[in-house]
């Protein structure tokens, strides 16, 4: 597995014949090496072959989502272990239907009885209520008694009134409990009502208001005689249909936990089946030798394993015919494929997310792996986080089979898939925060003591009084003593500063190189000469020369001021340099490297497009002498050729010289701006530290001077929430974003196209994991 170039790739043909086409597509989407061209990319989905088959499989994945949704509401689990039974896809078609059949029965049944039931409790609700009908004992009224939505029943009392003029009298009496509503099904807060009112149109205005408002109606009998009878009745029904209603869910939960048995396996052959009839779709239909012919592109290695698997199906399918499985010449960018595991997968998804590698250009994600995590530490450094967050990785990465196979919620899920990005960001954290020497700010002497002591025994604070030098440097990492010190912010900035400028030059030159590596192994020697060389030049004349000094002055303990140098190196190049001389002979080494930057530019600018227009010549005089040679089917073979469109393409000077002149200046300002731009490294890890120190002292030591336990446990939980909210969240995500920037922008582009598209097989496991 070679990650610096993607993997050979090669166009195949495979004539497949019509009675071993499932199988053999079956197999391969097993293997998961071929990526299958659509041959028939001018028919719509219905005009092709295997339109009613998908159909079929398409209500085969409606039945299976129906017993989902019904084992859902039922709270029954599917069981992840595959039955020792398989079932053909006709065989499975059936079941399907019968189960289908039987649950919507049995579903149909339980609903209707359920609806009564629910009516024989509302109208029980009813009787109960001892509501007193004197008026109609009196006087000849009709009644009418029910159950209304009590959020209705100010609304639904206006109204009666309204309608009937006030010639009606209503009484209603709030429901202790919430009813089940027999047409809806949901749980309802409700009022119980009855209505007395004199002659039919007044009832039927009421029927029509009640109706209406969802307000269900019962009989109620005017005699207590009767209304005793008739509650013992209703009663009655209501334990019988309880009864009656258990029995008929128990019957659906045995249904459903059969289904749920065997649910994965059958839900798994679906797709399957669904997804070879899409790809045996893009197949080309052979009538009159009853073959398929498919197309498509699979990595060179793959050939034996791809032939295997067309032998198998052939012998599997006792076809008197074999496939054909042939190599075929083509002029077309094959797709990019990358061979990744856990680990390196997921710093090539960085990479792709910025664009898909041009086929077999060098890959920036072998670097990635160390220089995304380290650039990333430069600007978290701090080993007490590094090691929160370690510990947070490592209980990922010891849980991944766990979490691998439930579903986690999108934070989770990206956090899962980058859980090695974070180990290799936690461990370069802890590295550079052993560097910086802070462990959640505070300095340690973890590997011996301070190099300076007070000049006087007497000294009360030795990071504000004059120091002497009493020992060795310290042996790693910033001296603790820097740390409190009036100097602390000068040091560091002036450290830091200088390390952003010289980890970004030095991946600024490695891209450049890269350009080299990827010219070379195209053989263009165009870009060799005429854009790796000027600029490498050009890059290192200012800034290479820049990193040069800042090494020199660290060496040699100089005063030189080196904002002085490079300006008046550009200003004023002849001039004496003064104090701020580093070396011997350095005004004439600037000259030199002046003249080398200046020289680079139109380097890089004129001699590109002239060439260019003379290869493009030697090259359309080569084809035509090539026709003038060639014999008749030759001549047929080269026009064909020549009418595709990535081999006919007319050549345009302006174009070609104004696309060089905005690549050139382009370079030339990006030198700068991306050197700038790493300065990002220096302005985040500042900001980190500063923010660490304010929680610390701020928060945790001026609780704990309180000598007050409550104050200090509010203190600590404060500082506690910052950390994690803000130094482990928002800074985490946002060093991680500002490194993305500098991978994506400022190394990438000194020599990743990626224009290229991705090598995407037909694979089961893939697709499936999908759809879930």
């Amino acid at each position: 597995m070679d990650l610096m170039r993607s993997e050979a790739m090669q166009l195949v043909q495979v004539i497949i014949p019509a009675e071993s086409a499932h199988l053999a597509v079956s197999y391969l989407g097993d293997l998961g090496l071929l990526q299958f061209k659509d041959l028939n990319a001018d028919k719509s989905p219905f005009q092709r072959t295997y339109a009613s088959q998908i159909k079929r499989c398409g209500e085969m994945a409606r039945k299976l989502r129906f017993f989902r949704e019904q084992m859902s509401k039922a709270a029954i689990s599917t069981s992840t272990q595959f039955s020792g039974t398989s079932l053909e896809i006709d065989d499975l078609e059936v079941k399907l239907g019968e189960l289908e059949v039987e649950l919507t029965e049995v579903n149909a049944n339980n609903d209707k009885l359920q609806r009564t039931y629910n009516e024989l409790v509302e109208y029980n609700i009813v009787l109960q209520k001892e509501m007193v009908t004197d008026p109609s004992k009196q006087v000849k009224l009709g009644s009418l008694s029910g159950l209304v939505p009590k959020e209705k029943a100010m609304a639904f009392e206006r109204i009666l009134f309204r309608a009937t003029r006030g010639n009606m009298f209503l009484r209603q009496e709030p429901v202790d409990e919430t009813v089940t509503d027999p047409l809806s099904g949901e749980k309802v807060i409700k009022n119980a009502f009855v209505i007395f009112y004199s002659g039919e149109r007044a009832k039927s205005k009421i029927v029509k208001i009640c109706d209406a408002f969802g307000a269900n109606r019962y009989p109620f009998p005017e005699d207590l005689g009767k209304q005793l009878q008739t509650i013992q009745e209703v009663s009655g029904k209501i334990s019988e249909l309880k009864a009656t209603i258990e029995i008929g869910l128990a019957h659906r939960d045995s249904i459903l936990k059969n289904i749920s048995s065997e649910f994965e396996q059958w839900n798994t052959l679906v797709k399957k089946e669904k997804a070879i009839y899409h790809t045996l779709n893009m197949l080309s239909l052979d009538v009159t030798t009853k073959c398929l012919v498919a197309e498509g592109w699979s990595p060179v290695f793959a050939t034996s394993q791809i032939q295997d698997a067309l032998q198998r199906a052939t012998v599997d399918s006792k076809s008197q015919v074999g496939s054909i499985f042939q190599v075929l010449n083509t002029q077309e960018s094959p797709p990019t494929f990358f061979q990744t595991n856990k680990f390196t997968s997921a710093f090539q998804e960085i990479v792709d997310a910025y664009g898909i590698a041009k086929y077999q250009e060098a890959n920036p994600g072998v670097f990635t792996i160390v220089t995304f995590p380290f650039l990333f530490a430069i600007m978290f450094g701090d080993w007490g986080h590094g090691i929160c967050l370690l510990l947070a990785t490592l209980y990922l990465i010891i849980r991944e089979k766990k979490l691998a196979s439930q579903k986690l919620d999108d934070i989770m899920d990206m956090m899962f898939g980058g859980r090695y990005v974070i180990l290799m960001m936690s461990l370069f954290s802890i590295y550079t925060g052993l560097i910086y020497n802070e462990f959640f700010s505070v300095p340690f002497e973890l590997f011996g003591k301070s190099a300076y002591a007070c000049r006087d025994p007497s000294c009360g604070d030795a990071t504000t009084e004059g120091l002497i030098k009493v020992r060795p440097a310290y042996s790693f990492g910033v001296d603790p003593v820097w740390h409190g010190s009036r100097s602390e912010l000068p040091f560091l900035n002036s450290l830091k500063m200088k390390l952003s400028i010289l980890i970004g030059v030095a991946q600024m030159n490695l891209g450049i190189v890269m350009s080299y590596f990827n010219a070379k192994f195209f053989r263009n020697a165009i870009n060799v000469w005429y854009q790796f060389i000027p600029q490498l030049i050009f890059l290192n004349s200012l800034f290479g020369y820049l990193s040069l000094l800042i090494i020199i002055k660290w060496c040699t303990g100089s005063k030189a001021d080196l904002y002085h140098v490079m300006i008046y190196m550009f200003l004023s190049p002849t001039d004496d340099l003064g104090e701020n001389e580093l070396f011997p002979g350095q005004k004439l080494v600037q000259l030199v490297l002046l003249l080398l930057a200046l020289v680079s530019v139109p380097w890089m600018l004129i001699p590109k497009p002239f060439f260019l227009k003379k290869q493009h010549e030697q090259r359309h005089q080569g084809q035509q002498y090539t026709m003038l040679q060639a014999t008749d089917e030759s001549v047929t073979e080269l026009e064909e050729h020549q009418d595709d469109p990535h081999h006919h393409e007319e050549f345009e000077f302006s174009e070609v010289f104004v696309h060089q002149l905005i690549h050139t200046i382009e370079f030339v300002l990006g030198a700068v701006s991306n050197t700038a731009s790493y300065l990002r490294l220096w302005a985040l890890s500042l900001a980190h530290s500063e923010l660490s120190t304010v929680f610390y002292e701020k928060v945790l030591v001026l609780s704990w001077g309180y000598n007050n336990i409550f104050i200090l446990i509010i203190g600590a939980v404060i500082f506690l929430f910052a950390t994690i909210g803000v130094l482990l969240v928002m800074e985490t995500l946002s060093a991680f974003l500002h490194a993305l920037r500098l991978h994506w922008v400022e190394f990438q582009n000194k020599f990743y196209e990626g224009d290229g598209y991705k090598f995407v097989p037909f694979a089961f496991a893939s697709i499936i994991e999908e759809e879930d």
